[in-house]
């Protein structure tokens, strides 16, 4: 009788004590992988054709993340800053992270991120989900010339997009497209890309309600297209009255698309194309 209590003992301590161990791996398990979460976005080229590369954010703790900066192109000796901003490269933005210059000879800078420039504790989430962008700046005299940059955050673009031409309308030659992409957040970034446009002009740029063949007031107001470049970047995330307005509003919406002559002469429309539901 002893004996059989004694074994029925023994086999219920290695019961438990497989049970301990069993439990033990199940939390091993169940922790974070050592790995670190990794997120790479593209930084393209601004006013220095040959500037561009990669921005890579590292996690390496709840509190703790590195970014490191890679560019190719950069002149020997050169040192760039960079900055991730608040909002859009589209809408630009004040600086609220300072990170290492980028050295011009190696083309790279890392940076250990645990706070912003105000003290505000900021993680490797916080960054994933924030709205702004990262701008690599010429030099500490010429911020104001970016040499690359990146929608970082919820505004990163997700690969969807939607293209809409813009044919000439009262100057002979002018026309070109108007791209909508898709942002993680909804919102959409607009570029209008027109072909001869003179040289130093500036040319508003709207949609308006209803179709070309109508006509209609204007229902969002875009940055101008700059005559020099042809181009226009605009933020898509509203109509001017407040209504949201995003990426799949543009798809279904009953309007068109007008570049002006100058802000003097509206009444002049040197492109314009039909886009949402009016679109071929």
């Amino acid at each position: 009788m002893l004996n059989n209590l004694s074994k029925i003992n023994i086999f219920t301590l290695m019961l438990v004590l497989s049970t301990v161990v069993l439990t033990g791996c199940k939390d091993d398990d169940d922790s974070p992988l050592p790995f670190p979460n990794t997120k790479v976005y593209d930084l393209e080229s601004v006013a220095v054709e040959t500037i561009e590369g990669t921005a890579t954010f590292v996690r390496l703790n709840e509190r703790t993340t590195s970014i490191t900066i890679v560019l190719t192109g950069t002149p020997t000796g050169g040192r760039h800053p960079a900055h991730i901003h608040a909002n859009t490269a589209a809408e630009g933005g004040p600086i609220v992270i300072s990170l290492t210059p980028v050295n011009g000879t190696t083309g790279t800078s890392t940076t250990i991120v645990q706070r912003a420039d105000d003290g505000t504790p900021v993680s490797f989430e916080d960054l994933m989900h924030y709205d702004g962008h990262l701008n690599v700046h010429f030099s500490a005299e010429q911020l104001d010339v970016i040499v690359a940059q990146a929608d970082i955050g919820q505004n990163e673009l997700t690969g969807k997009s939607k293209r809409y031409d813009l044919e000439e309308a009262a100057v002979p030659g002018i026309s070109g497209f108007a791209l909508f992409e898709q942002r993680r957040n909804g919102e959409a970034l607009a570029t209008l890309s027109l072909v001869n446009t003179p040289e130093g002009g500036v040319h508003p740029a709207h949609i308006h309600r209803n179709s070309v063949e109508e006509g209609g007031g204007i229902a969002l107001t875009f940055n101008p297209v700059n005559g020099t470049t042809g181009m226009s970047k605009s933020n898509v995330a509203e109509l001017d009255d407040g209504t949201p307005f995003g990426y799949k509003d543009v798809l279904k919406y009953d309007g068109h698309i007008n570049v002006h002559l100058s802000p003097e002469q509206l009444q002049v429309y040197v492109a314009q194309g039909d886009i949402g539901s009016n679109a071929d």
